[in-house]
């Protein structure tokens, strides 16, 4: 059964590539493009965009549904970019290098 709108559960962060993570972490940094320590909804979208995303408009919705906790309608740099990072290496796990290039 598919659960379109429920959240994912946590990925363990030994699971997770370093350098992946660390890649993920600079995409996302730089995609904050009037370096308010917030991603925007535009933002994200173009980071999701810059990965390569067949649907980056999705992958941003379900990222602030994953990231976004106190619910303001961005996602801080410093609290939540962990929560984003860690949605997007579930969605493109392995691949983060070829998206890149």
């Amino acid at each position: 059964m598919v659960h379109f709108f429920s959240k994912r559960a946590e990925t363990k962060t030994k699971d997770i590539p370093k350098e992946d993570y660390d890649e993920l972490m600079k995409l996302f940094k730089r995609c904050d493009v009037n370096n308010d320590g917030k991603l925007s909804w535009e933002e994200v979208k173009a980071g999701f965009r810059r990965l390569q995303s067949r649907f980056p408009l999705y992958r941003t919705h379900r990222a602030f549904q994953m990231a976004d906790e106190n619910h303001d309608g961005f996602i801080n740099v410093n609290d939540e970019l962990d929560k984003l990072v860690t949605y997007a290496l579930e969605c493109y796990p392995g691949k983060i290098k070829l998206r890149l290039l």
